[in-house]
């Protein structure tokens, strides 16, 4: 388990930095979207693997569900039942949950998009789901084409998703918070004139330019 104090020194690190550090491989695709108007978070992953247009595994999962805990869900990005609404959600809250992540359909979205704990998937649906087909707990899954193991360190904010593998972790908070401060002074170069090309020193000769 992370400390808590170790998932609060990553607090106001942008997934895009995470991400370009992470050799651009660690964001979820953008089909995996905010919900509610609250989006940052960081926590560890508790994940399932659902089968399509069944619920049935995240009744379990949000009763086993550790406080802090992202739950993460691989609903085969299915958008046609939803497997996640006002119900499910409510329990999750209750157990202290981090956010939700649900790579497949939710409804209830009039209540979900004010909920204080956040909420991403890839679309929403009236239609509500089965109960009984199955699925796996704490799994490896994949979602939003990433694959999550538990525990992984998970972080998101308006940008999106990012996912951190627990081997990824040594020295990478440190390298995040250089890039940021690499990047303020970057714009502070273009705040003083310079072309982004001069403050990013940008290779141009690729690029051929019309005499005409």
């Amino acid at each position: 388990m992370i400390s808590d104090q170790g998932l609060r020194d990553w607090n106001g690190v942008p997934t895009s930095v995470i991400a370009d550090e992470l050799n651009r491989a660690a964001g979820m695709s953008a089909s995996i979207a905010p919900i509610s108007t609250a989006s940052r978070f960081v926590g560890e992953a508790f994940t399932v693997n659902a089968m399509v247009g069944d619920n049935l595994a995240l009744h379990v999962l949000v009763g086993q569900a550790p406080p802090g805990s992202v739950l993460i869900v691989n609903a085969g990005a299915y958008l046609g039942t939803a497997v996640w609404g006002e119900i499910l959600h409510t329990a999750a809250r209750a157990r202290g949950v981090a956010a939700v992540i649900i790579d497949g359909a939710i409804r209830d979205r009039a209540f979900l998009k004010d909920s204080l704990t956040p909420i991403f998937a890839s679309g929403s649906t009236p239609n509500g789901p089965h109960k009984g087909w199955g699925g796996s707990i704490n799994d490896v899954i994949q979602c939003g084409g990433v694959a999550v193991s538990p525990n992984d360190l998970v972080i998101g904010d308006f940008d999106g998703i990012v996912v951190i593998p627990r081997k990824r972790l040594p020295g990478l908070l440190d390298r995040c918070q250089r890039r940021v401060l690499s990047e303020s002074d970057v714009l502070a170069k273009i705040l003083g004139g310079a072309s982004t090309i001069e403050a990013l020193g940008i290779d141009v000769t690729v690029i051929d330019e019309s005499l005409g």
